[in-house]
């Protein structure tokens, strides 16, 4: 598990910085493509860590922010910790671009504070009665996200406080809490992941 959030943790850094290089804010093509303002994201590669996310973003151009709102089904993807969860988690996070060109709404670096819920029940490794984990997250996260015509690609990085009732892996499919280096802290969450999309 620990190796899969290394390499996780690293495809995200190195989006971020390819998709930064890319974006040349001097460009000043004539064939500006048009500024779309909202989106449909998935998350990437949610499914095989149990679950399938699906998320909306509106932009505020005037204000340079954006509103997303993400949910998803607990279950409803593979089941890599043998536990058989089910239920849902829902979050809401609000964008302030941070660095913009002024053409596409919903392009360039972002900081994002969020709110997140999860809520599932699932079967412990040592097996018994099912269990339910119900944990709330505040969080701070930094990200870039990339627009091309209608393709739109997010990454993301951050951590916060964490509260409620854990499950047995500390992982509540959208957050991770801390347990590494043989420390155990169930208030601090982490999120890292990349999202997908569509423009209209």
């Amino acid at each position: 598990m620990k190796t899969f959030l290394t390499r996780l943790l690293t495809v995200v850094l190195l989006f971020v910085s390819v998709c930064a290089l890319a974006d040349n804010p001097d460009d000043r093509s004539p064939l500006v493509q048009k500024d779309y303002l909202n989106s449909i994201k998935l998350t990437f590669l949610s499914w095989i860590s149990g679950s399938t996310k699906l998320s909306y973003e509106r932009a505020f151009p005037a204000w340079k922010q954006s509103g997303e709102l993400c949910a998803s089904l607990i279950k409803a993807g593979y089941d890599k910790y043998d536990n058989d969860p089910y239920g849902f988690t829902v979050r809401y996070g609000h964008k302030f671009f941070i660095r913009k060109d002024g053409r596409l709404s919903l392009k360039g670096f972002y900081l994002r504070p969020e709110a997140m819920y999860s809520h599932y029940y699932y079967t412990p490794a040592s097996g018994g009665d099912r269990t339910l984990a119900n944990m709330g997250a505040l969080l701070g996260t930094v990200g870039y996200q990339y627009v091309y015509k209608r393709f739109l690609a997010d990454a993301w990085v951050g951590g916060g406080y964490a509260f409620g009732t854990p499950s047995e892996t500390y992982y509540h499919h959208g957050f991770e809490l801390w347990h590494w280096f043989n420390m155990v802290n169930t208030n601090l969450a982490m999120s890292f992941s990349i999202r997908v999309g569509i423009c209209f």
